[in-house]
């Protein structure tokens, strides 16, 4: 398996479905937001940032994944899936446990030489609130989709990058 994904890892096709994943993820979040007008709270717009990094990530390795800069573009992907998954995590608790003295901001803090929900309302923007249930698919909520896609995105990424460990190791004997 590990042999099979380290030359995934070196091709084209398999970075530029990562990040289609990401792209459809994307889409579904902004029909949500858009048509069927379900506000995002702080964290659901911190969860579109980190799918945007591992979309980031996929772009990089597909420039050109038989070089080097596909292990830059791993190292993103699992720094973005787990971020996703903190944040996933958090929301999920905020949901399932709900209590006044546990909630997420009210507004979203951007580094100020990045301020998206200034440059990209229609996205970034965040008004609604955290502890409110929104949308459910096969009994589960956003924020419970939103950890089990962060977890196979984080889990896929370990095992590339520990392909690529294995690869070298295999290169130098």
């Amino acid at each position: 398996m590990l042999d099979f994904l380290n030359i995934c890892s070196k091709t084209r096709k398999y970075w530029i479905l990562l990040t289609l994943t990401v792209i459809s993820l994307e889409l579904i979040a902004l029909y949500l937001q858009h048509v069927i007008l379900i506000k995002p709270c702080v964290l659901c717009v911190y969860q579109r940032c980190a799918l945007g990094g591992i979309g980031i990530a996929g772009l990089i390795a597909t420039i050109a994944p038989f070089t080097s800069l596909r292990f830059f573009a791993i190292l993103i992907w699992i720094y973005s899936a787990w971020k996703g998954l903190l944040l996933a995590k958090e929301y999920t608790n905020i949901q399932l446990h709900p209590t006044p003295f546990f909630m997420c901001d009210l507004f979203v803090k951007f580094p100020h030489w990045l301020p998206l929900n200034k440059w990209w309302p229609a996205v970034f923007h965040a008004d609604g609130i955290c502890t409110e249930y929104k949308w459910y698919f096969l009994s589960l909520e956003i924020s419970q989709w939103m950890l089990i896609i962060f977890s196979n995105y984080l889990i896929i990424a370990l095992f590339v990058a520990l392909s690529q460990i294995i690869d070298l190791k295999k290169h130098n004997k």
